[in-house]
């Protein structure tokens, strides 16, 4: 069987691209979860996408692949190119092609049978024609309609259909952006391929593009949220490969703006509580029906998300929230240090106590989220302190530890 760039389910293309680029691509005898031809297939694939971001290093144990992506030279995200390699079968772009050069401007309206008449006429030109009974079409149509490109109108009995109306896209910049950086940015890219060549105004100094490979998964969520749906999700735990399927009512996506990551709020009827799960663990959503507390939910989220550094809602079924404090100082020429808790702050609050010296205060449900940014001010606390004994304790050890590691005297700088 020749091989093919194209794809069929892009749920299993999805496991390679994250097992390649993500985790780093593995040499073929290290990779054991499919056949080697199945990795070589998989690796082609990859390659005949992503030729010009791969590069290969001769070690003692073999020739190791991986992907160099530079932003400052590749302004838009490399990995959108699979979501435009679906395979198809020859019946399928023989139809379409004919159907849009028939339909090729919005002024022409025909019906299903002048529709079917038409093609018939188009395909007489072929030695060999392929022929496209009424039902197929209609199905073809059907699909188009669904999507946007054609549009249906009734008239009395009949059902007449023409091409949808061209978009002008006056605005390249705003594709440039959406593209890059915001959820389901692989729909600016489509848009993208339909403009002319142009100058480009954006570059990002911290690109993630991985979240093109949850584009599906997420734009089903987006439609779940819109109308308000219960999904049937099926997650999947990376430590044993285990497959859970929870239905929930999703409520909100949210996307960390430290290593873009993205995480789906979610109701969880089971452990009646409001859960975050990562979308890239998120292996399929199926719609389900509409949730009669989805409004009531939706507020809950939001009476929550100001007591919630990252996604950890451990707290929300009842449990007190953990408080958090610290102090720090700092000289005369750092009052930025002030304005960095102003800043990083992503709820709580900053008091400045004297010239030299502020203080932050939260109540959070979960306070170990909050841990390694209040590390990045270990030079200038010099007084911390949370309701949870255990994780202050915990906190407390670790610089002790690493006073003990630089032989620092734990006397004088305690």
């Amino acid at each position: 069987m020749a091989y093919s760039e194209l794809i069929k389910n892009f749920n299993r293309i999805r496991d390679y691209m994250r097992e390649f680029y993500v985790y780093g691509f593995k040499r073929r005898n290290e990779y054991n979860k499919k056949s080697a031809r199945s990795y070589d297939d998989e690796r082609r694939r990859l390659e005949s996408w992503l030729g010009d971001y791969m590069q290969f290093r001769q070690t003692l144990d073999g020739k190791t692949v991986f992907l160099s992506i530079d932003s400052r030279v590749s302004h838009h995200n490399p990995l959108y190119t699979a979501w435009k390699a679906k395979s198809f079968t020859d019946g399928d772009i023989t139809l379409h092609f004919i159907l849009f050069d028939i339909l090729n401007s919005p002024d022409i309206v025909l019906t299903l049978n002048e529709l079917t008449d038409a093609i018939d006429k188009y395909l007489n030109s072929f030695n060999e024609p392929r022929m496209f009974d009424p039902s197929t079409v209609r199905k073809k149509l059907k699909e188009y309609v669904s999507e946007g490109i054609i549009v249906s109108e009734r008239r009395g009995k009949t059902v007449y259909y023409r091409r949808s109306d061209s978009v002008d896209f006056s605005d390249s910049n705003i594709l440039d952006f959406f593209s890059e950086v915001a959820p389901c940015g692989v729909i600016g890219s489509y848009l993208l391929d339909k403009i002319d060549a142009h100058d480009e105004h954006f570059a990002f100094k911290h690109h993630y593009i991985t979240g093109a490979m949850d584009s599906e998964i997420i734009c089903l969520l987006f439609i779940a949220m819109s109308e308000k749906r219960n999904i049937t999700m099926k997650t999947i735990n990376r430590h044993n490969d285990r497959i859970s399927e929870n239905l929930v009512t999703p409520l909100r996506i949210m996307i960390s703006a430290q290593n873009g990551r993205q995480y789906l709020m979610a109701y969880t009827p089971r452990f009646k509580r409001i859960s975050s799960f990562r979308t890239d663990n998120i292996v399929s959503v199926k719609l389900g029906k509409v949730s009669d507390r989805f409004d009531e939910l939706r507020e809950k989220l939001d009476d929550i998300l100001p007591h919630v550094w990252g996604v950890s809602t451990q707290g929300n079924s009842g449990k007190q929230m953990e408080h958090v404090e610290f102090t720090v100082k700092y000289s005369d020429s750092e009052e930025y240090i002030h304005k960095r808790l102003e800043r990083e702050k992503r709820c709580g609050f900053v008091e400045k106590i004297d010239e030299y010296t502020s203080r932050f205060t939260a109540d959070v449900f979960d306070a170990s989220e909050l841990v390694p940014w209040i590390r990045t001010f270990i030079c200038r606390i010099t007084d911390l302190s949370f309701s949870n004994k255990t994780l202050e304790n915990q906190f407390r050890n670790d610089i002790e530890k690493m006073y003990q590691l630089y032989g620092i005297d734990i006397g004088e700088n305690k």
